[in-house]
């Protein structure tokens, strides 16, 4: 279902509050000023079209209310008159996000964390810090980088996105192959449920008692509370980095040398690949000087003990070069590992220069279905006549594809939005995933019973039930069909209330 009132990507309405009338935004509004900070709580129309949208701009929604608590306490005080006054609310980081995950409520309140960037305290005898949501992911490193530690979770928006963002989307990044995602790296967090009451999830132990609650929050894309801290494992800084960057002339002979390398045993940090689309955009927007004539480049990164690495890394050349490596470059400084992941790093933004739009899309499939993939992805384009630019995590089967076009041309859009669809229709076919570290947010909700049967959808709306019985939590995100907390699960039958009133329209 989505709103009449938002006239692109809309959302879905707000699960209707039985006997209680339409959300009482005045009053929510009047309750926000009393309760917090003067500048706290922003109403002025200008102001609002900041945070219209995340990362992912072709979904707009211009929020009723934004709030900027500065603490834990705040967060509390917002989300608990918010739930007594029925207005749906929406937490938002730093806003890096590429699902529209964040993307605000015309009719409700955007609670941003943004202010809540304080590290409360970095323990290193336990190897954990506590953070609060706003803390930019890179900061955490730094914070622990004097004591030899490192926080794992590496986005390619690590400088600007923030752990609580990482939290909700259980993000990845380029080593996550090795090191895993977000949740291998959460011990326990503080969270404001729906209603406004404070709990604690998880704890000090690396496994905690009782139902794994702290593993349901991470990953559920903020529709089940505000987090307001987070304890992280911190990890010790491998021993010796070693990186290499391989040129080949085709994405088949990259992908080759990927499966090649994970069935001999290796687990480097990282294996990234670009095509020869991504590599031109990064070389226009970086010089990155990545092999000339490339059709794809590898970028391997081992670490760990020096003696491992060392010998790793000989078998990974020969890997490469037995599937068709032309050049082969290893950094011999930091500065010349930093070159070799700043085309990398950049690919996003760089297709800017090659494109005046692209939609970033987000499937998994399994390593081994990568050659066969990337040439459907091929034939996709071709037939379209849409042009792709593939970059991706390699090692973990993560493609990220850049649909790209050109908006202003008449149903260039469409043609686009129709690739990106078929692409994710490819990972599902070869056993994948629509997502693999993005989230569904409110982009990809059309997409997730493509692959989950109406059972699946129904047993984890039941977990989203327990958190939030009234639907005021980031409502409309995730899942395809507006059930209300207040319905038993199951198939429903004839036309939805919301629709029969005419406050939504069905998809």
């Amino acid at each position: 279902m989505s709103t009449t009132d938002i006239p692109r990507h809309g959302e879905t309405t707000s699960p209707s509050r039985e006997g209680t009338g339409p959300p009482d935004v005045e009053g929510c509004v009047a309750r926000l000023r009393a309760s917090l900070p003067e500048g706290a709580v922003i109403t002025d129309r200008q102001q609002l079209r900041t945070y219209e949208c995340d990362g992912l701009s072709s979904h707009r929604s211009v929020p009723a209310v934004v709030v900027l608590p500065e603490d834990a306490e705040q967060v509390a005080a917002t989300v608990a008159i918010c739930s007594e006054h029925g207005v749906p609310f929406v937490a938002r980081g730093s806003g890096t996000g590429l699902s529209a995950g964040a993307l605000p409520r015309s009719d409700g309140v955007l609670v941003v964390t943004s202010r809540m960037r304080r590290i409360l305290e970095v323990d290193i005898d336990n190897e954990r810090a506590v953070v609060e949501p706003g803390v930019i992911n890179l900061d955490v490193t730094k914070a622990a980088a004097p004591y030899g530690y490192y926080f794992a979770p590496d986005p390619s928006s690590q400088q600007v996105c923030s752990v609580g963002g990482n939290v909700a989307e259980n993000s990845g990044g380029a080593h996550c192959l090795k090191y895993g995602f977000t949740t291998n790296h959460v011990l326990s967090m503080t969270v404001v449920t729906p209603d406004g009451a404070t709990v604690e999830l998880g704890g000090p132990a690396r496994d905690a008692p009782g139902y794994d609650l702290l593993g349901a929050f991470v990953g559920s894309e903020g529709t089940l509370g505000v987090v307001t801290s987070i304890t992280v494992r911190l990890l010790r800084q491998p021993e010796k980095v070693r990186t290499l960057l391989a040129g080949f002339s085709s994405t088949d002979e990259a992908g080759e040398a990927v499966s090649a390398i994970i069935a001999a045993g290796v687990t480097p940090a990282a294996i990234e690949m670009m095509d020869e689309l991504s590599i031109a955009a990064a070389e226009q927007a970086v010089r990155c000087g990545y092999p000339e004539g490339a059709g794809a480049v590898l970028i391997v990164e081992l670490d760990g003990p020096e003696a491992e690495v060392e010998h790793t890394f000989t078998e990974v050349r020969r890997y490469c070069t037995e599937r068709g490596a032309f050049e082969i470059r290893s950094a011999a400084d930091e500065a010349e590992r930093a070159l070799i992941w700043k085309g990398r790093k950049s690919a996003f933004a760089a297709v800017g220069r090659i494109s005046p739009d692209y939609i970033v899309q987000d499937g998994v499939i399994p390593r081994t279905a990568l050659p066969e993939v990337l040439r459907r992805i091929a034939e996709l384009s071709a037939r379209s006549g849409v042009r792709v630019a593939n970059v991706f995590h390699a090692g973990d089967g993560n493609l990220h594809p850049l649909v790209l076009f050109d908006s202003s041309v008449p149903g260039a859009s469409e043609r686009a939005e129709e690739v990106s669809g078929a692409i994710l229709d490819l990972c599902v076919e070869h056993g994948g995933s629509i997502t693999g570290e993005h989230g569904v947010g409110a982009d990809k909700v059309r997409y997730m019973g493509r692959m989950f049967t109406p059972q699946d959808l129904d047993t984890m709306q039941y977990v989203r039930c327990a958190f939030d019985p009234v639907g005021v939590c980031n409502p409309g995100k995730v899942f395809p069909t507006p059930r209300l907390c207040g319905e038993v699960p199951g198939p429903r039958r004839g036309a939805h209330p919301l629709a029969e009133a005419g406050l939504a329209d069905e998809f």
